[in-house]
């Protein structure tokens, strides 16, 4: 079984996808979506991305697609489902963590010192 380590660092489409898909199963027009709501507008994600990205995590056991319909009478037979998997759960957690912690670390005083000398003085 692959360490969700082993996957790190994720690309920004992946992640941006992973966590629009935390909560529960989507449509990939309610992905996109959600990742630009989830960002305030910064990303704008297209159906190019969107999809070559869920090929990718398809094969990599992160996603799955769902063959249940959350309303079959309002819903697009063509439409595809897809949620996160638990390998999935783990690499996205790995990754908030990871970034968390790169945050953390340049925030730091001692750390923005070191980058910027002059940091603090007139």
């Amino acid at each position: 079984m692959a360490e969700p380590e082993s996957f790190l660092p994720l690309p920004s489409a992946t992640l941006h996808v992973l966590v629009a898909l935390g909560p529960a199963e989507k449509h990939a027009y309610a992905i996109m979506r959600d990742v630009e709501e989830l960002s305030d507008g910064r990303v704008r994600m297209g159906p190019g991305t969107l999809y070559g990205s869920v090929k990718r995590m398809l094969a990599d056991g992160l996603i799955e697609e769902t063959t249940s319909r959350p309303d079959p009478a309002l819903d697009d037979q063509r439409r595809r489902y897809y949620r996160l998997t638990g390998l999935g759960e783990r690499v996205c957690a790995a990754e908030l963590q990871r970034l968390e912690a790169l945050v953390r670390r340049a925030g730091s005083a001692d750390w923005a010192q070191r980058l910027v000398p002059r940091l603090g003085q007139p």
